[in-house]
C-alpha cells in the first residue's frame, strides 16, 4: 500500500505541541515530509535547543502515530535546531572565533555519559578520512580513554570494513541499539543496519534523521570521547551534526595536494560559521613510503596542510604517511594501531591522538582521562 504525504500529515494532526492544542502541522515546526520507495517516512521537528526535553515526548508520539499507519515500514523523526553563538557578556573582551587560538573547546553533553563529541571531517572524499578517524579513535583508546566511533558517512559507510564488524546491532530496550565492539571501541554505522550491496539513495532530511537517531538511539554508555566519522563535504550531514549536537570540536583531514586543501579550507570555514572549534588539521598521505627500499616520495606534495593550518591559525596535529601497512590492515579489518601498536605507523597515530586529547581537554599530552562520576 502506497503511503502519501497527506496520510502522514493527517496522522500528525492528532499530535499537539502545546496546551493550546496547536497541532504539529499547524505549529510551523514540521519539516518537509519525505517518503522513500520502501515506505520509510522521515521528518524533523524544529525546536530551540532549550526545548529539547519538552519536545522529546512530542517526537515519540509523532513517530508512533505515523508508524501506526498501514503500510509504513519505519519512521525516522528527529528534533533539529539552529543555534547561534551566545553573545559575550556586557563589557567582556570579545571572544576569539571558534577554532582560533585561545578559543576553549565546548563540552559535548548531548548524550548522557559522553564527555566529548568530536567530528572528523574532510572537504572532499578520497583523502583517507575514515581510516584516520578509526586509527585516531584507537589512539585515544590506547591512552586509557573510553572511546566510541560513530560512522556518520551515510552514503559510504566504511567503519564496518575497517573494524572487521558484521551482523546487526542488538535491540536492548524499545528502539535503543547496542553498539558493536571491536578492539576496545564501541561502534555504530548505517552499514550495520543495511545490506552490504544497498545503495543509500536518500535525500537530506532522511540523512539528517538517520544521523540523529544513531546518536540518540544507541546505548553509548560512559565515554570520554565519541569520534564521528563525517561524510565528506559541507552539506546536510555536517550541518545536522554542527547545529543539533554540541560538538566539542572538529578535526579536518586533508592530503597536501592543492585541490584537497581548497576543500579543506571550506570545511574549516563551515565549522567556524556554526561556532564549532577546530581542534586540528591532519595531513594524510603526506609521503609515500616505498615498501621495498623505504624511500619517501612526496607524490601529493608535502607540507601543504601544515602551511594551511598556520595560515588559518588552527592547530596542526601531524602527518601520516601513505604506506602498504596502513592500506593492508585497513582492508583486512585489522587497523594498524590495534594490531601493531608498537609499529612506526601506530606511533604516528598515537602521537596525533595525544595532541588531540591535549587540545580537547586542556591537559598535557598523554595525561590520563579524568573519571566520570555520576552522583
Amino acid at each position: 500500500m502506497a503511503i502519501t504525504r497527506d496520510d502522514v500529515l493527517k496522522a500528525l494532526s492528532t499530535v499537539t505541541v502545546d496546551r493550546g492544542d496547536t497541532t504539529l502541522p499547524d505549529s510551523g515546526r514540521l519539516s518537509q515530509v519525505v517518503i522513500d520507495p520502501g515506505n520509510r517516512v522521515m521528518f524533523s521537528i524544529r525546536i530551540d535547543p532549550s526545548e529539547a526535553e519538552r519536545f522529546e515526548p512530542v517526537r515519540r508520539e509523532a513517530e508512533g502515530r505515523v508508524l501506526a499507519l498501514s503500510g509504513v515500514s519505519s519512521v525516522l523523526a528527529s528534533l533539529t535546531s539552529e543555534r547561534a553563538p551566545n553573545p559575550p557578556a556586557p563589557g567582556a573582551a570579545p571572544r576569539p572565533p571558534a577554532g582560533a587560538p585561545g578559543a576553549p573547546p565546548r563540552q559535548g553533553n548531548a548524550l548522557p555519559g559522553v564527555r566529548h563529541i568530536v567530528a572528523v571531517a574532510s572537504g572532499k572524499g578520497g583523502v583517507g578520512k575514515s581510516t584516520t578517524a578509526c586509527n585516531l579513535a584507537l589512539g585515544l583508546s590506547a591512552q586509557g580513554l573510553k572511546v566510541g566511533l560513530l560512522d556518520a558517512d551515510i552514503y559510504g559507510p566504511s567503519v564496518p570494513k575497517l573494524l572487521g564488524l558484521s551482523g546487526k546491532p542488538r535491540v536492548i530496550e524499545g528502539k535503543t541499539l547496542e553498539p558493536l565492539q571491536a578492539y576496545g571501541l564501541k561502534a555504530m554505522s548505517i552499514g550495520l543496519l543495511i545490506e552490504p550491496e544497498s545503495a543509500m539513495i536518500w535525500r537530506g532530511p532522511m540523512v539528517q534523521s538517520a544521523i540523529t537517531q544513531m546518536l540518540r538511539d544507541v546505548a553509548w554508555g560512559e565515554l570520554d570521547v565519541l569520534i564521528v566519522d563525517m561524510p565528506p563535504g559541507t552539506g546536510d550531514a555536517q550541518l545536522t551534526m554542527a547545529q543539533a549536537t554540541p560538538l566539542s570540536g572538529a578535526v579536518i583531514v586533508s592530503t597536501p595536494q592543492d585541490l584537497a586543501l581548497i576543500d579543506a579550507r571550506r570545511g574549516v570555514t563551515m565549522f567556524r560559521k556554526v561556532s564549532v572549534p577546530i581542534l586540528g588539521v591532519i595531513e594524510n598521505m603526506a609521503t609515500f613510503i616505498c615498501p621495498n627500499c623505504g624511500a619517501a616520495s612526496a607524490i601529493f606534495g608535502h607540507g601543504g596542510a601544515r602551511h594551511e593550518a598556520e595560515r588559518l591559525e588552527v592547530p596542526f596535529l601531524g602527518e601520516i604517511p601513505l604506506t602498504m601497512a596502513i592500506r593492508e590492515t585497513s582492508d583486512a579489518g585489522r587497523p594498524v594501531v590495534a594490531t601493531d601498536p608498537d609499529g612506526p605507523q601506530a606511533k604516528i597515530y598515537r602521537e596525533i591522538a595525544q595532541k588531540l586529547w591535549a587540545n580537547l581537554s586542556g591537559a598535557p599530552a598523554g595525561r590520563a582521562a579524568p573519571k566520570i562520576v555520576i552522583e
